[in-house]
């Protein structure tokens, strides 16, 4: 195996040692940890005053040296730190159990903004752990500061072209501009800030664009266009880098607009990509925005069978845990990454096409595992994390599931996981619980999903764009589709007491039919306040009206028994399964026909210019 290394010695910036977030209000306990005495922290410099411990073995503060052991040759990581006072410096490791130990050491006395340097090897790393750094104080004060945690430069260095896709986010997409911008080590590391502006609230319409624009200079590329979802507009920033001059060489970080940025997180994906042994995607964890603490996902494993685009549950797991609480030593591997935060090395774009027109959802998905089909893994790099919307507060129940079932659809039929009639008898159980929940309006949107699948690839002929407001206007037809004030809905008292719901039935097949039949018949009677969360089929299905709280908790939806729209939408939901069985086969083939037409240049050039 060829060495990638540079013989010079010439060290690379991997990542930084933080003590605190520069603009997001994230806990510090996120960067560094106090567990002993006073302590002041600060965004890059800590000041412990004396008989004072600090580690910054805490989510930002980790180095990640099993994914760096498993993906790259790089077997040591220089530490350097500038420090003023007296006390030690430890490097700590951990193991894939979480067991610590101690592998380098550094002890000043009276020092003035002294640098020191201490070396770890990424030795013993395969299965899980990771390397950072402790501080601690005697008798007197010590500042640490400048932390900086370098690795062996590969022979060809590849800077980061930043892509982001914003519509209606202006003051989001700005806010990640401005810690980008206020970062200038991170802004060293991008050849370009590509910003696809496909809203009409726009980007440039805020007064301080004019400021950030400047602060980022010539790298930033703004341009707007018409609205062709994630997708499109993704596509169009990969599109402007890898056609122009050097973009065979490119890296490609994919950003959403709707995220919070700590700025290291592009050094850190960056530097790794630069170093592994084959071009490998690489991809930033998701955190909450609304609880900062808490990580949303640690990694992404699709279920296509069972159309879940996949946050990773297995017993290994960390997802929907507190990073104030625990940290992740195991090494996990991902089947893709969500485009909340990935990067894209041109090659992989080279061997497998630009992402599919499908707008919105799953683009991402079906995109990494393309390129895993092609010989292309997936890292999704702790430590390397963004706040994004808390999507468990997000309610399944609305226009976005079109996209959901679709293109899940089209993703399970490319990748040839789509059996005809496994999937039936899947959606069949999924429309008859949506059904039984009183969701008429989630019913009709499967079906027009599911009907669209079925026209084949000429349903992405406008790149998904006017099937949006089609879907919206389908579904504002349902009125238990719209999120209502809790004390507007005129339901009676005597019908909204707090309702907790059973533990699901041991036979729950069986129970769905009987609650079918028993609604067809007009059985069920009386009504419920039911909390999000607990908005079960075998619990909601037990009443004449259900008022439940929607998962964002800004307003409920009231669902009501109506036996008409149950038979109707039932009949024609299972005509409709009863088509994808006995034509799930040739529709698959004409989907893995087109596929190379619809990731094509040529097809994404006719719909920019749409």
């Amino acid at each position: 195996m060829t060495d990638r290394r540079e013989e010079s010695g010439e060290r690379l910036l991997a990542q930084r040692t933080f003590f605190a977030a520069r603009s997001f209000r994230a806990p510090d306990g996120m960067y560094a940890g106090r567990t002993l005495g006073a302590v002041v922290n600060e965004r890059d410099r800590v000041i412990l005053q004396p008989h004072a411990f600090v580690t910054t073995n805490t989510y930002f503060g980790r180095f990640p040296a099993s994914y760096w052991q498993r993906w790259t040759e790089v077997r040591e990581v220089v530490i350097e730190a500038v420090v003023t006072g007296s006390g030690k410096l430890h490097i700590g490791a951990s193991d894939s159990l979480g067991n610590d130990r101690v592998v380098a050491g550094e002890t000043v006395s009276k020092a003035e903004a002294q640098t020191v340097r201490m070396t770890a090897a990424i030795d013993r790393f395969i299965d899980g752990g990771a390397l950072w750094l402790d501080i601690e104080t005697g008798e007197e004060r010590l500042t640490v500061e400048d932390v900086r945690w370098l690795v062996q430069a590969p022979r060809v260095r590849r800077p980061v072209s930043v892509v982001i896709c914003t519509h209606n986010r202006a003051d989001y997409c700005l806010d990640t501009l401005s810690e980008l911008a206020a970062d200038s080590a991170a802004l060293e590391h991008v050849a370009a800030v590509h910003v696809t502006d496909q809203g009409d609230d726009t980007v440039s319409s805020r007064d301080r664009f004019a400021e950030i624009s400047a602060a980022i200079g010539d790298k930033l590329h703004y341009r707007r266009q018409a609205n062709l979802g994630g997708a499109g507009g993704f596509t169009r920033g990969m599109y402007e880098v890898l056609e122009g001059e050097g973009g065979e060489n490119a890296h490609v970080l994919l950003m959403d607009d709707d995220i919070k940025l700590e700025s290291d997180t592009v050094v850190r994906l960056g530097t790794l990509a630069n170093c592994t042994v084959d071009p490998t995607i690489i991809g930033g964890q998701n955190l909450c925005e609304l609880h900062p603490g808490q990580l949303f996902v640690d990694s992404d494993i699709a279920n296509l069978p069972k159309l879940r685009a996949g946050v990773d549950r297995t017993e290994e797991s960390l997802s929907g845990t507190s990073m104030l609480e625990d940290n992740q030593d195991r090494r996990i591997d991902a089947t893709h990454n969500a485009w909340w935060c990935c990067l894209i090395p041109a090659e992989v774009v080279a061997k497998v096409g630009y992402p599919l027109p499908i707008f919105f959802q799953w683009d991402d998905v079906e995109y990494g595992l393309r390129a895993r089909a092609a010989g292309f893994f997936t890292v999704t790099l702790p430590g390397a994390g963004v706040w994004h919307q808390d999507l468990h507060w997000k309610g399944w129940d609305d226009w976005a599931r079109y996209f959901h079932y679709r293109n899940g659809l089209i993703t399970a039929a490319l990748r040839g996981q789509l059996d005809p009639r496994a999937m039936t008898e899947y959606l069949l159980v999924d429309f008859a619980e949506t059904l039984a929940s009183m969701q008429y309006g989630m019913a009709a949107t499967m079906i027009k999903a599911i009907e669209d699948f079925m026209r084949g690839p000429e349903v992405l002929a406008d790149g998904g764009a006017e099937v949006v407001p089609a879907v919206r206007k389908l579904r504002a037809e349902y009125p238990e589709t719209q999120i209502v004030p809790a004390a507007t809905t005129g339901v009676p008292a005597d019908q909204v007491p707090i309702t907790i719901p059973a533990a699901e039935p041991s036979m729950p097949r069986l129970v769905l039919i009987k609650r079918l039949l028993n609604q067809l018949r007009g059985t069920p009677g009386g009504g419920a306040a039911i909390r999000a969360g607990s908005e079960h089929w075998w619990h909601v299905s037990r009443f004449r009206t259900a008022m439940i709280t929607d998962s964002s908790q800004t307003g409920v939806r009231v669902r009501k028994l109506d036996r008409d729209l149950l038979r109707r939408l039932g009949l024609r939901g299972a005509r409709t399964l009863w088509r994808l069985r006995r034509e799930g086969d040739a529709i698959v083939r004409r989907w893995q026909a087109a596929e190379g037409q619809l990731t094509s240049k040529e097809n994404w050039e006719r719909l920019f210019r749409s």
